[in-house]
């Protein structure tokens, strides 16, 4: 059975870390299912990771739309997220009800994301007045990485230590079922942890959040470039996959594959008679 948002709060209040990835396909969507995690994220970060952007803003809602279906096509267990790209909630609330809808619907989601804080709260409570769970992004978001000048660490001066305060109970008051906390202190995502009742989720918001999520491609390094620091590198899949396929095409250009084994065969007969009368049939041709 699908979990839901009921099972996130019950994980809260229950004390029970909530484990959450990132998935984008076929692949990461049945590895995500196979570990049993509790939820999964079709984040916009798939403008990096998957369409080779530098940041997530080019990724569009029909994006998001195609790479759900096919994760909530192939898992069965996890609460399935969708991100609300760039430009598809800001303008109003209105706006952001009718995009939301659109990707729950054609989807199949359980709940949609939206970044912001206080200056979205309008927004969050009109989308959940109508029955779609919304979870809330708060600190470092990333579709505002050019008015925050890059993707710096927030929070960790008075002022916006406190802007994030109220951020984080304006999302939880405007309905928000979860909010993601990602690049804060992590004394301060621990103060917003225990001041909320609902889950938090970290992303280099250090231990105390309700629960953790990350990027699935981070975690094996399977691009070249920079591993985040709130990143744990569990496995070299990246470098295995590199060298692999750097060693089949050694062995394609050497002729060390493919092998026999690697082949098929006929009937003797067949492959007699197509030596001996050809493609039409005819001896001699």
């Amino acid at each position: 059975m699908r979990k839901t948002i009921r099972d996130f709060q019950t994980m809260k209040e229950e004390n029970q870390p909530i484990a959450m990835i990132t998935a984008y396909d076929a692949m990461t969507a049945q590895v995500a299912q196979a570990a049993d995690v509790t939820g999964i994220l079709v984040g916009d970060s798939l403008g990096t990771v998957v369409q080779g952007h530098d940041t997530p803003i080019p990724v569009k809602l029909e994006h998001i739309i195609y790479h759900a279906s096919i994760v909530v096509r192939l898992t069965q267990t996890p609460l399935v997220v969708g991100d609300m790209p760039f430009m598809t909630y800001n303008v109003s609330p209105e706006q952001a009800l009718t995009n939301a809808g659109m990707l729950v619907q054609e989807s199949g989601v359980g709940a949609v994301k939206m970044e912001g804080g206080e200056h979205l709260a309008p927004t969050i409570r009109r989308v959940v007045e109508t029955g779609i769970p919304v979870m809330g992004h708060i600190g470092l978001t990333p579709q505002s990485v050019h008015k925050m000048g890059g993707m710096r660490v927030q929070g960790k001066d008075l002022d916006t230590a406190r802007q994030l305060l109220r951020d984080a109970e304006a999302v939880q008051d405007a309905g928000a079922f979860a909010i993601v906390l990602e690049g804060v202190p992590a004394p301060l995502g621990k103060m917003i942890t225990e001041k909320l009742h609902i889950p938090t989720i970290g992303i280099g918001a250090g231990p105390h959040c309700s629960g953790q999520i990350q990027v699935f491609h981070d975690l094996f390094a399977l691009l070249d470039g920079h591993i985040p620091r709130h990143a744990k590198q569990y496995a070299p899949l990246g470098k295995m996959m590199r060298e692999g396929l750097a060693e089949y095409v050694r062995d394609v250009q050497t002729g060390a594959f493919p092998t026999p084994e690697n082949s098929f065969t006929m009937k003797a007969d067949v492959l007699s008679a197509l030596q001996t009368n050809g493609a039409d049939g005819r001896a001699g041709s």
